[in-house]
């Protein structure tokens, strides 16, 4: 049994094959997730039912089990911060949030360099969160 609190068979196998600067990008329910996809993403998709899966959830639970080095969130137009960048930074407090406009931020979580797309069913705004795997420190 694992000591982490990650579990998803899916999710272990695509981040057991990553690496330092490899990415792992976590949606909210407005996502678009088929047409953005990364070419050397695995997709999970968790979105079970409005709401069901929150992507701090799975956020959190990814931090159990993986060192994060960066974060990328993406940006309203307004220039408004969403809520939600509170609870990003309550669960990455050592790193500063990039912000990305919407289009820009497709294009990075699309890059060859994403290797995990978990989609969850979270409705909050601009709810969507591109992690970069660190390094493990013997």
């Amino acid at each position: 049994m694992l000591k982490h609190r990650l579990l998803h068979p899916e999710i272990l196998y695509a981040i057991a094959g990553a690496g330092h600067g490899s990415k792992i990008l976590i949606t909210d329910g407005n996502y678009p997730a088929s047409t953005k996809e990364g070419v050397s993403a695995e997709t999970v998709y968790l979105n079970l039912a409005p709401g069901i899966v929150k992507v701090t959830e799975v956020l959190d639970t990814l931090l159990t089990a993986v060192e994060i080095e960066e974060a990328y969130v993406m940006m309203p137009n307004t220039g408004e911060e969403p809520e939600i960048y509170k609870e990003f930074r309550q669960s990455l407090p050592h790193l500063s949030l990039i912000k990305l406009e919407r289009f820009d931020f497709y294009d990075c979580a699309s890059s060859s360099d994403t290797c995990l797309q978990i989609v969850t069913g979270d409705q909050r705004l601009y709810a969507n969160i591109l992690l970069t795997i660190g390094v493990v420190k013997p």
